[in-house]
């Protein structure tokens, strides 16, 4: 039982942080400079006709 509750204790610090710090590159990753482009011509893939 002593494992689980370190294992609880771990996942409620660094766990937290971790998806903290994931969700935070994601938004970064999501609204760089430039992204706006990129993400309209990837968006056009499926209507293109070839």
């Amino acid at each position: 039982m002593e494992t689980y509750t370190a294992m609880r204790h771990f996942a409620d610090s660094w766990g937290l942080l971790g998806m903290v710090i994931f969700f935070l590159g994601a938004v970064l990753f999501a609204f760089r400079p430039g992204s706006r482009a990129v993400s309209e011509e990837l968006a056009r893939i499926p209507l293109e006709d070839e």
